[in-house]
């Protein structure tokens, strides 16, 4: 999906939504959570978001897609905002997290190892034993 051009705001929650990709909920939550910060509101006390608003909204649904936690997103528009950052400190974060998946991914194949294994060895047939049941029980 090509996102439209940025540029044209301020932009209400709806457009801000439209064009970073994230709803309308999210954004309030992000801004709930800190990672967006408080943005200036019309008489009428509706939101206006700026290009700068929907760049970093569009930069949390990236972060979001590639399994980051809330808490390293945190930390990486933190080094992304700061012109002064170490690349070391985004690299550590980027390798923790591929850790963090490897272990994941590693526990999920296991399950599915096991799951496959439970479902293999039962009949599937009217009889009530179950290997299946039986491990869950044990």
């Amino acid at each position: 999906m090509n996102a439209p051009v940025i540029g044209s705001g301020p932009f209400n929650i709806g457009q801000a939504a439209s064009q970073s990709g994230v709803s309308a909920k999210m954004i309030r939550h992000y801004e709930s959570l800190g990672l967006l910060p408080a943005v200036q509101r019309t008489d009428a006390g509706y939101r206006q978001y700026g290009d700068k608003q929907v760049h970093t909204l569009r930069f949390i649904r990236r972060a979001r897609t590639l399994g980051f936690s809330m808490a390293e997103i945190a930390e990486l528009l933190k080094l992304w905002q700061n012109q002064q950052r170490a690349s070391a400190d985004v690299k550590r974060i980027a390798q923790a997290h591929v850790a963090d998946l490897e272990r994941r991914i590693a526990e999920m194949q296991a399950m599915r190892q096991t799951l496959a294994q439970l479902a293999h060895c039962c009949s599937g047939d009217s009889r009530p034993d179950c290997p299946i049941l039986a491990e869950l029980a044990s």
